[in-house]
């Protein structure tokens, strides 16, 4: 079987005749033939050599030089073909699978050569072959895609989408330069198209505005009637005895709302800033669960409620802050007895379960009228209240259960609540904890 030459393989040449092979082996012996008739001639000129038996003797060397091979030199000739480089569009698309972005790679017209995972994901329709700009009909990103194809300069843009969620992305189209070509005169040119996620950074800021919104007008509020009061104190009721205690009175309950608001704003700061820190300390439930509801006893009294704790017969104990669990029970069972209506108890069970690596849970269950499903996947957020009037004239702050929340997720917890999950409840407030 033949075999095909490589590249590196001699290159064959044609044979030579018997004249060619002796002229070509005295050529190659051609600097040793010059000086050893210099060396002949030295003899004869300096050494008394007779000219006749110098002269036989270079022809014997040349008969002598004539019959030897010359040295093997192998020739050898590369050819012009280069080693397989990779394509571009290879290496490109190998670049967009690894970002962890969506990522289009476009032709020059604007169509999608090739699209990475997230990219499918994110955007199905814009399958190779088809015109970006005709599937995400947006005018800046038709703007940009031909401002970076007529000028070969990256471009960006902020793209909102309301449908079928509202989302934000950063937009940039990127020209791919090839060292050897011109931008604008290259036929094969190519862009890249990025897409960055900018949706939890806006939903962060549109909270943190309607934080400190909610906050300022929960401050506001008793601010204004606490300035009215003294001012009419000041003024007309400055010498009605009357007036003034009941408006120093008024004052009083408004200046409590605010501390307490403002206390609650400095929990839930303290409980954010070190919600990755997971606590180390030891903490028995039940005791704990008894002590709260020796603190609340006064507003069940008022509230003709009793507190009924169901606890097991051995000790539970749980690694936690016992001062940040403290707040989280005595925000559910005041909320119960807060809301719970006219009903006469509210329920409190410590039990233990299975649950991936939680193994404790307290329930809390007031038999109030409970609230509209739709109310309970927000009720954990701040300042928000279902009843608003409701909840100022019982002193909330509307931060309660979002303290809460954010207390259960530093002890790596669960929190669950149901609204009228059984006949005869109102709502069901489940904390499970490791």
């Amino acid at each position: 079987m033949s075999r095909r030459p490589e590249m590196d393989d001699p290159l064959p040449s044609p044979p030579l005749t018997p004249v060619q092979t002796v002229l070509t082996r005295l050529i190659g012996y051609g600097a040793l033939l010059a000086g050893l008739a210099g060396i002949i001639a030295g003899f004869v000129l300096l050494g008394d050599l007779r000219p006749d038996i110098a002269l036989l003797g270079l022809l014997a060397a040349i008969v002598l030089l004539a019959l030897l091979p010359l040295p093997v030199v192998t020739v050898t000739q590369t050819n012009g073909e280069h080693l397989p480089v990779v394509r571009q569009e290879q290496s490109v698309a190998a670049f967009a699978e690894a970002l962890a972005d969506p990522c289009f790679v476009l032709d020059r017209r604007g169509t999608v050569l090739y699209g990475n995972a997230p990219g499918a994901r994110q955007y199905p329709g814009l399958l190779p072959g088809r015109v970006m700009t005709l599937v995400l009909r947006n005018p800046d990103l038709v703007a940009a895609i031909e401002t970076a194809s007529r000028t070969g300069e990256a471009r960006s843009f902020e793209l909102h989408e309301t449908l079928p969620a509202e989302t934000w992305d950063k937009v940039v189209v990127a020209p791919l330069h090839r060292a050897d070509q011109d931008w604008l005169t290259d036929d094969g040119r190519q862009m890249l198209v990025t897409f960055q996620s900018l949706t939890e950074l806006k939903r962060v800021d549109a909270m943190r505005a309607d934080f400190i919104a909610n906050a300022s007008h929960e401050l506001r509020t008793p601010l204004a009637s606490l300035m009215g009061f003294i001012d009419t104190l000041l003024g007309p009721a400055a010498k009605d005895a009357a007036a003034r205690e009941k408006f120093l009175g008024i004052m009083r309950t408004q200046s409590d709302r605010m501390s307490r608001l403002i206390d609650d704003l400095l929990s839930l700061s303290r409980i954010e800033m070190h919600q990755h820190v997971r606590p180390t300390g030891s903490v028995d439930l039940s005791s704990l669960l008894r002590e709260v509801r020796e603190g609340l006893q006064t507003q069940a009294k008022a509230a003709e409620m009793d507190v009924v704790i169901t606890l097991p017969q051995e000790k539970v104990t749980v690694t936690g802050d016992r001062g940040q669990l403290y707040e989280v029970f005595e925000n559910l069972i005041d909320n119960a007895i807060k809301y719970g209506g006219t009903a006469k108890t509210v329920e409190v069970t410590l039990s233990s379960v299975e649950r991936a690596g939680l193994h404790h849970l307290v329930t809390v269950v007031d038999h109030g009228p409970g609230v509209e499903p739709e109310h309970v996947p927000r009720m954990t957020e701040r300042f928000y209240r279902i009843d608003a009037e409701t909840s100022r004239k019982k002193k909330g702050t509307g931060l309660g259960l979002a303290i809460v929340k954010h207390i259960i997720q530093r002890h790596r917890g669960q929190l669950t609540i149901r609204s009228r999950a059984n006949p005869g409840e109102g709502l069901r407030v489940e904390v499970l904890l490791p």
